[in-house]
């Protein structure tokens, strides 16, 4: 490279790198058996129209920066990029609009590339995926036939939650308070769907979460989500009725302190059991639960619900419980149905409450608990407080053999459980809270299915027409009944069956944008394979993924389903590692300030640090009232820190940023904002300070006329505090790399230039170790540096620098030598004489004999590497 950059012009020196690292295709990767390997994931985004702001780039920059050190230690490193680019954003522009989503998805995509690469990450452009590309869609398609095929796949008549405004069916966990993520309102509806059994896999789900080096509070929301429970399920009789009501229950043992039962409002025995005077009401009470969702059902905090007017028997005494409905009890979870027992349930305590329900105590509370819980024991055991703690039973035992009085909760669960089984009252049951996933979405831009319900009534398979190419067409609107637009692609629609000549019918609904995120990461590994989804050997050496970043609000979507996914193709053989992801790291999130107007518009604004060091608003003022109001307009003004939405005119673009301080500063300020897991608070003009950081590491080796700094020689030697300065900073950019604490890396690196910035003569050598270590962090200014310093290949793979032990140690020290706990003076002595020695130096020195002069020395506390006190009176 021929090109001559005298001063730190990023735009010149990052255009010229980024165009070398393409053309060359410096980060191309293959299988390679003499290397240890690593696989690097980023959660690929979704390609927006709105392009990329400045809080994307924090995890891609973690990652590369492990990537481009990984390879210099000598691993052969997979590190690949792709595009999200199904789902209802780009389908509801289209509708918005009139152009085709295809059309707004490559320009997007295009635009995101574009973004990423000026950004200078390592990535194998080579395995660049899009779930849009009937390529990637193809083995989609086929990996949802595989599980049909295994049973996980099957076509149900299910309530689900169906938006009206988007006209399209959503997962439980994509609903929030009876929102979509956009905010309409979701309601539910009956429609068939197609489910997969996802709950089939909860055991292993769970099971599998234990060897995974995850953060503990993700793998905890998904053994949530999962809500594996161990209990009984319990047969209650209904008084006038020959059915039973059966119930599960994780706390069979307090049977005896049940005192009323609530069923779901949609149980089946709702209209049979509901007397004539009741039944208006219990109609009207189960149409409004029926539309809102499981998720806010279990998380209303206010308890309502209507008495049927019947009664069930309880199984251990014989009492009379009324019946009730309530939308905290969810019929997709157990059967539908509990037995309340108030006195040492929460929810059932505030329901008894609610409406006057008896409440009756069977467990004694433990004192010590109590007292240390705030409870008051006498207004427990009359049933006046709630008591879910320890304790020993009372008022539990019948006159059949179950006596459970004097009994710990863990052993009265296991005597109460044998009894019920014993007498054909209930069986032992484990329960999941995990329901399973309705996997169809009512919209055209997604993966069509490869299934054709045919004339007879059967399901006919595609598996050897693949891929199912979605159809083209201009009208795209779903229907308000919620059938898929591709109901009217007629002549894509009806189907002939080759072999038997047979009419069918394709299957209209589309899969949901979880399904090309759920296997992403087998594709990277093998992307240009035509004849399979990727080559069994090929997978054997990159899985399983070593290193995957991304934000946390994916645990229990994304990372759930492509477990599931995963698992299920390892039963199948398919894949060799049962875990997809052995490591991840949640990124925090970055943040950015807003402020709102009396009239409710956001108005943007951008921070800046004042002459004091702080943040303040560019286009704000602070009065002395603590109050915000805008600079020009001087309208009183309400503050927000939060995450970066165009809806709040607090965006970053990053192209600005890049423009005006160069992608390596951008890089560098994204990991020096604090630990990487932490949420920070963008600051542009932050941006400076990190910016002259690296000039100042351009000019270290650059000189005015773009030649190598004429200190820069092979013949100078560093003293030993710069010597250690070097081996130091080696040794903990390193170390800080591997415990992804890059802020503090790039703490010491500033170090190294503050000391070496006054030295008249570096040897080359020592520049060369550092250039290597700064180039994972600022990899285009590295390479500029690199060459300058005479070298023709990529700094890319030269090996990482190694530090000498013995170069870190420090022949001497400073210590303060006090008599009486006062200053005498400080003393430079070998850093590892001990404290005896401590003791003569300190004694043998002229100013110290003066001070202690006519005493008699008491004392002596030397402490090796810091101190002496003499104590002389």
């Amino acid at each position: 490279m021929s090109e001559i950059i005298k001063d730190y012009d990023h735009l010149a020196i990052e255009s010229k790198w980024q165009k070398y690292w393409l053309d060359n295709k410096t980060f191309k990767v293959e299988k390679d058996e003499t290397k240890p390997k690593f696989y690097a994931l980023d959660m690929f985004p979704y390609p927006s129209g709105s392009g990329l702001h400045v809080g994307h780039p924090e995890g891609y920059t973690a990652s590369d920066i492990i990537c481009r050190y990984k390879r210099q230690k000598g691993f052969n490193v997979l590190h690949p990029m792709g595009w999200d680019a199904f789902g209802l954003p780009a389908e509801q522009y289209a509708m918005k609009t009139g152009v085709h989503p295809s059309i707004t998805t490559e320009k997007n995509v295009d635009n995101f590339r574009r973004q990423i690469q000026e950004l200078g990450f390592s990535y194998d452009w080579d395995r660049e995926i899009n779930t849009t590309d009937e390529k990637y869609y193809k083995w989609t398609q086929w990996i949802f036939l595989q599980l049909y095929k295994k049973g996980l796949a099957k076509i149900d008549n299910v309530d689900v939650n169906w938006c009206p405004t988007t006209r399209t069916v959503l997962a439980n966990e994509e609903v929030n308070n009876g929102m979509d993520e956009k905010g309409n309102a979701v309601e539910r509806k009956p429609m068939k769907q197609w489910v997969f059994k996802i709950t089939e896999y909860a055991e292993q789900l769970l099971e599998g979460l234990d060897d995974l080096d995850w953060p503990e509070g993700i793998k905890e929301m998904q053994r949530n989500w999962i809500g594996k429970s161990i209990g009984a399920e319990v047969d209650f009789v209904l008084d006038g009725h020959s059915d039973k009501i059966r119930v599960y229950t994780t706390r069979p043992d307090t049977l005896f302190g049940a005192t009323y039962m609530v069923l779901a409002p949609e149980h089946d025995l709702v209209s049979q059991i509901t007397t004539a005077d009741k039944k208006a009401e219990i109609e009207a009470y189960v149409t409004k639960a029926r539309n809102m969702s499981e998720q806010d059902r279990s998380e209303n905090k206010e308890k309502t619900g209507v008495h049927t007017g019947a009664y069930a028997i309880n199984p251990v005494n014989g009492e009379k419980l009324p019946i009730w409905i309530s939308d905290y009890v969810l019929s997709s979870y157990g059967t539908g149905a509990i037995m309340s027992v108030p006195a040492h349930d929460d929810r059932d305590f505030e329901f008894a409450q609610a409406f006057d329900l008896p409440i009756t105590c069977i467990i004694s509370p433990n004192i010590k608990e109590a007292k240390y819980e705030g409870v008051d024991v006498e207004a427990a055991l009359a049933g006046k407080a709630c008591w879910t703690g320890n304790g020993e039973l009372i008022n539990s035992s019948n006159q059949d053999g179950l006596d459970l009085n004097g009994l710990e909760v863990k052993d009265s669960k296991r005597k109460a459980t044998d009894w019920l089984v014993s007498k054909g009252l209930g069986e032992e049951k484990t329960n999941y809270r995990l329901r399973d996933w309705i996997f169809s979405r009512q919209r055209y831009w997604g993966e069509p299915f490869p299934i054709v319900h045919m004339e007879d009534g059967s399901i006919k398979t595609l598996e050897n027409e693949l891929p199912v190419r979605l159809p083209e067409m201009e009208n795209i609107h779903p229907s308000a009944t919620g059938e898929s637009p591709l109901a009217n692609a007629t002549k894509w629609l009806d189907y002939t069956c080759p072999e038997t000549g047979m009419k069918g019918r394709r299957e209209t609904n589309t899969m949901p944008q979880w399904a090309g995120s759920c296997w992403y990461y087998l594709r990277y590994i093998d992307a240009g394979n035509s004849e399979a989804a990727f080559d069994p050997e090929i997978e054997k050496y990159w899985m399983p993924v070593d290193l995957y970043i991304g934000g946390a609000e994916h645990a229990v979507l994304h990372l759930l389903y492509a477990r599931f996914w995963h698992k299920v193709l390892f039963d199948l053989g398919i894949v060799s590692v049962k875990e997809p992801f052995q490591k991840l790291f949640n990124q925090g999130m970055i943040l950015a300030v807003s402020y709102k107007n009396k009239a409710g518009f956001w108005v943007g604004t951008d921070l800046v640090v004042d002459e004091n060091g702080d943040a303040v608003p560019s286009n704000m003022e602070l009065d002395s009232t603590k109050k915000y109001f805008h600079k020009d307009t001087g309208e009183e003004l309400e503050q927000m820190a939060g995450k970066m939405s165009k809806s709040l005119s607090n965006v970053v673009n990053p192209d600005d940023i890049v423009k005006e301080f160069g992608a390596d500063s951008l890089r560098l300020y994204e990991m020096f904002m604090g630990a990487l897991a932490d949420s920070k608070l963008w600051i542009t003009s932050s941006i400076n300070g990190i910016n002259k950081f690296l000039t100042r590491c351009h000019k270290l080796v650059v000189d005015k006329n773009g030649e190598l700094n004429s200190s820069i020689s092979d013949d100078a030697e560093l003293s030993e505090d710069s010597r250690r300065t070097l081996h130091a900073t080696i040794k903990k950019v390193g170390e800080d790399i591997e415990s992804f604490g890059f802020n503090t890396a790039i703490s010491q690196m500033m170090i190294f230039i503050n000391e070496f910035s006054k030295l008249k003569a570096i040897p080359k050598s020592a520049i060369e170790d550092f250039v290597t270590i700064l180039s994972p962090f600022a990899p285009h200014l590295a390479e500029e540096l690199w060459e300058k310093l005479g070298h023709t290949e990529t700094i890319a793979y030269v090996q990482w620098p190694e530090y000498k032990e013995e170069f870190l140690k420090l022949s001497e020290v400073e210590i303060l030598v006090q008599v009486l706990g006062k200053p005498v003076k400080r003393m430079k002595v070998a850093a590892d004489a001990d404290a005896k020695q401590l003791e003569e130096i300190a004694l043998a020195d002229d100013d110290v004999k003066s001070r202690i002069e006519g005493k008699t020395v008491r004392k002596i506390i030397a402490v090796p590497g810091r101190l002496v006190n003499i104590v002389a009176t």
